[in-house]
């Protein structure tokens, strides 16, 4: 059949189900205010330019607010009368002012612009809430580290006993990445916060709009500057979902750590009852399944944030559909995970604590204090490192295949080891050998910038807490701009309601 005789009308069912009532329902459900904003703040601009006149603004005005009344979003069905959520508006619109004076609204602007500018309004709340709880994990983690400061855990490396730190001094470590995170996070808000309102389809418009003035009236920052970067750069989608894929997949790390330093085998980490579920069949089984559902839910985010890069992998450089409506709404659910993620964890973080029965056990089995020896008797005896090394790699053989403790078993044959290596005896007697392999002389000792002695770490606790102070400043800040762009959207549309 050739063109000429198709006869055909749109929508095609099968596309009106698949393609076009999804993104309606879309489109109602999660940017209906987003639409209501963009209408108006382009309407007060419209006016105040001259591109409208007062009166022609007034009476758009005036039906938008009866459509908004007209419309119950909740029982809307699309029935595929019109195309979308756009054109149901303009289809009232029309209604109640005529073709000519309701597609006056639509002047010096596009679906293009709109659409972008929907999607970022759509993800700077979300953003925002992300922040907001990534802000209250971090104080936990803080807090927490405040706490357990001077509590003493083992550190392993590749899955092995290998020194004693402290619990806070971990902790520390944990914030330290968060806070990068919570860096990329903002990075990303900020490009998501340009407002692409008069890009229009690609080139802006040859009428006298005021972009600046859009962007302020709907709260953000400024626009973004090359109208054909509005409408093809997706930059905003990939800077948010891949700051936080980054973000879960750290965290997923010290939820790792959580699993096992909670085993039986290690369980130096106690979570309360609160938090741990008893078997069904097996009544001496304490499992701390919160924490599994950490790490699941933090891979689910990390897997649903990775799968918005993808869909953006190798798509043109212009306005395209990949990037839109069905997409954004897949990854709102990115980060609805990410919210319990991060309200989980922030609960665990807080009512966690370190068994030191545990910690002590395990020290002493695993002789994980013998490099503090080595460094001893190069301070004290004058020996090379290399030499102090083999010495205490004697006394630590010895320890272990006695399955002793370093403390109280180990004088002995580091005695002999030393004599053996050197020709003399040491000068250390049993009492100051015995503080030299104990884990809080390990960790008192590592007073250095980022260590775990308690001056050093607290000075790093307070430089995290000066950060996190910062992160809540600049949101009170966005905040405070946010509130005063709706209060004066809010004033110049009612003048427009109000004028003759």
């Amino acid at each position: 059949m050739s063109a000429m005789k198709d006869t055909s009308v749109f929508p095609d069912p099968v596309y009106k189900d698949t393609v076009l009532r999804p993104l309606f329902d879309g489109a109602k459900d999660h940017h209906a205010d987003g639409f209501r904003a963009i209408d108006r703040a382009h309407l007060v601009m419209l006016a105040e330019t001259g591109i409208l006149t007062r009166e022609q603004a007034s009476a758009i005005a005036k039906a938008l607010v009866a459509i908004d009344a007209e419309i119950d979003l909740d029982a809307l069905v699309y029935t595929g009368e019109v195309e979308d959520f756009f054109f149901l508006i303009e289809k009232h619109l029309k209604a109640s002012l005529g073709p000519d004076l309701a597609g006056r609204l639509h002047t010096s602007r596009s679906r293009n612009d709109i659409d972008h500018t929907l999607f970022k309004l759509g993800l700077k709340p979300r953003t925002e809430i992300l922040l907001e709880k990534m802000r209250a994990l971090l104080d936990a983690v803080l807090t927490t580290a405040e706490r357990e400061a001077e509590t003493l855990i083992v550190a392993y490396t590749h899955g092995q006993p290998a020194q004693p730190t402290t619990f806070g001094h971990y902790l520390g470590a944990m914030a330290e990445v968060l806070i990068r995170d919570i860096e990329k996070v903002e990075a990303a808000l900020e490009v998501i916060d340009l407002s692409p309102m008069g890009a229009a389809a690609i080139t802006t418009s040859g009428f006298p709009i005021d972009r600046e003035r859009v962007a302020g009236l709907l709260g953000f920052s400024r626009p973004l500057e090359n109208s054909y970067g509005c409408i093809a750069s997706v930059d905003y989608i990939t800077g948010i979902y891949g700051a936080m894929a980054l973000s879960f997949l750290h965290l997923g790390r010290p939820i790792q750590d959580f699993q096992v330093w909670s085993s039986f085998e290690v369980g130096q980490l106690y979570v309360p009852n609160a938090l741990v579920q008893i078997s069904s069949i097996m009544p001496q089984k304490r499992n701390p399944v919160p924490i599994e559902h950490l790490r699941h839910l933090a891979s689910q985010t990390y897997g649903r944030a990775k799968a918005m890069l993808d869909v953006m992998h190798n798509t043109p450089f212009t306005d395209m559909n990949d990037s839109e409506g069905e997409s954004q709404a897949m990854g709102y659910q990115a980060f609805d995970a990410a919210y319990r993620v991060l309200d989980l964890f922030t609960a665990l973080i807080a009512q966690v604590s370190i068994n030191p029965e545990r910690v002590e056990i395990n020290t002493k089995r695993s002789c994980i204090t013998i490099t503090e020896l080595a460094d001893s008797l190069v301070r004290l005896e004058g020996l090379s490192f290399r030499q102090a090394h083999e010495v205490s790699a004697a006394v630590a053989k010895a320890v272990v295949a006695a399955d002793g403790s370093l403390v109280e078993d180990g004088y002995a044959p580091f005695a002999a080891a030393f004599e053996d290596a050197t020709g003399r005896a040491s000068t250390l007697s049993p009492e100051r050998f015995a503080e030299l392999v104990s884990a809080r002389h390990f960790v008192s000792v590592r007073d250095r910038l980022g260590g775990p002695a308690p001056s050093a770490l607290h000075a790093s606790l307070g430089r995290y807490r000066e950060k996190l102070d910062g992160f809540s400043d600049q949101a009170a800040q966005r905040a405070g701009t946010l509130k005063n762009a709706h209060s004066e959207l809010n004033t110049q549309f009612n003048a427009l309601l109000g004028a003759a």
